[in-house]
């Protein structure tokens, strides 16, 4: 028998991954052209060719013994002095090497931060909506997540209800910008107003409250919007950041982690997700692409491709009567639904359209679209869209 916190899980599997097999189905069934799959963000444009390039000439003129072998926990050194060289040339921090760690994508970082930090039963924040699988990474370490209110016409944090539902046993705040599933960016206010009340909280409790910023969608920002970079403002931060939107790379699993210098104790903190990384099975981050992401810091996807597509399909949702906030970065719509948010996912299905319900974010009412599909997928799931507007006489 299994055990009873995986029981639980594989009772709740997720939705979007259950919704992703059963387009796959659909697609054997309808052909691949007849069915709009918007539920999983998988990106749709190729990684940039220097990608390609580097791990081709990695291959052919390094040592194989060196590229495929063990390193360090936290990863190659000059590959995190190039990272945070690069940190510092684009946001003026003032990073080393033993800021950096290197991590199995963004995922696997936040679960060695949540290792490293939580105790039993402490309380974890985020705000709603937030990535489905935020609550299990911090069960994992038996902790418990809480959520923080979002306005919900610009999905911009409710400062009041932070300062309102931090305690004593809060040990940390999850912040994702520019944001899953709204495609919202925090703005420096924003951020400022977060960092204010966390510093007041710390001196009201005694307590150290560190502030975890998980950054996979940096570079995916379609406005003059700025992302800001969140080490600049609060000292107990920590970055968690991949590289699977911005190099097209979420099956390689890349990324990386910082913890400042300002951070409280440092390098015991440092030295406890290095250990994480290796107790949780992970070891080190995938060696040829540690190499490989080093010398492609300066590049990044196709953001034109993903812009056209969020300019069709937000431009075409609204003109058809739907509600959203038009997205500054990600690859994300959040749409204010007619009727129950399963009710019209499960409608949107007969148009064999697969949108993910905002329940599975932890707000009901909304569906989540992910637009980096093909645009065809977009221009011809259209007529769909239409007749659901027509159905719940949205126009």
């Amino acid at each position: 028998m299994i055990s009873k916190k995986m029981q639980s899980l594989v009772n709740n599997n997720s939705v979007i991954r259950q919704m992703f097999e059963e387009g796959r189905n659909m697609a054997r069934e309808f052909g691949e052209e007849n069915v709009y799959d918007f539920s999983l963000g998988n990106p749709n444009v190729p990684a940039p060719e220097k990608v390609r390039e580097t791990a081709v000439s990695i291959l052919e003129n390094e040592d194989p013994l060196y590229i495929h072998g063990y390193m360090n926990n936290a990863g190659y050194p000059e590959v995190r002095r190039k990272v945070a060289d690069s940190l510092n040339k684009r946001f003026g921090t003032a990073f080393h090497e033993n800021n950096i760690m290197m991590t199995v994508g963004a995922a696997s970082g936040l679960n060695c931060v949540l290792k490293a930090l939580i105790n039993p039963g402490e309380e974890v924040l985020t705000f709603a909506p937030y990535f489905v699988e935020y609550k299990n990474y911090v069960s994992n370490y038996d902790g418990v997540l809480n959520t923080v209110n979002t306005d919900h016409q610009s999905f911009q944090p409710d400062l009041s209800d932070l300062e309102d539902k931090i305690g004593k046993d809060t040990r940390a705040l999850i912040i994702n910008s520019p944001n899953n599933p709204t495609g919202v960016i925090y703005s420096e206010d924003t951020i400022k107003g977060i960092a204010e009340i966390l510093r007041k909280k710390q001196d009201e409790y005694g307590t150290e409250i560190f502030l975890i910023s998980d950054e996979p969608y940096r570079e995916l920002v379609y406005t003059d919007a700025e992302v800001p970079y969140v080490t600049k403002y609060y000292d107990n931060t920590i970055v968690c950041y991949s590289f699977s939107k911005t190099l097209s790379l979420p099956g390689e699993r890349i990324g990386y982690l910082v913890i400042p210098d300002e951070a409280a104790d440092q390098e015991d903190l440092f030295s406890a997700v290095t250990i994480a990384n290796r107790v949780l099975g992970c070891v080190n981050a995938p060696s040829l692409f540690q190499k490989v992401v080093a010398e492609c810091l300066d590049e990044k996807a196709d953001i034109a491709f993903y812009k056209r597509n969020r300019d069709k399909i937000y431009d075409a949702l609204t003109s058809y009567g739907f509600q959203c906030v038009k997205p500054e970065g990600a690859f994300y719509l959040f749409i204010k639904t007619p009727v129950d948010d399963k009710e019209f996912a499960a409608e949107a299905k007969k148009e064999h359209i697969l949108v993910v319900p905002g329940s599975s974010f932890a707000l009901g009412g909304f569906v989540r679209l992910s637009y980096c599909v093909s645009y065809e997928t977009i221009v011809n799931s259209l007529p769909g869209f239409k007749r659901l507007s027509e159905h719940y006489k949205l126009g």
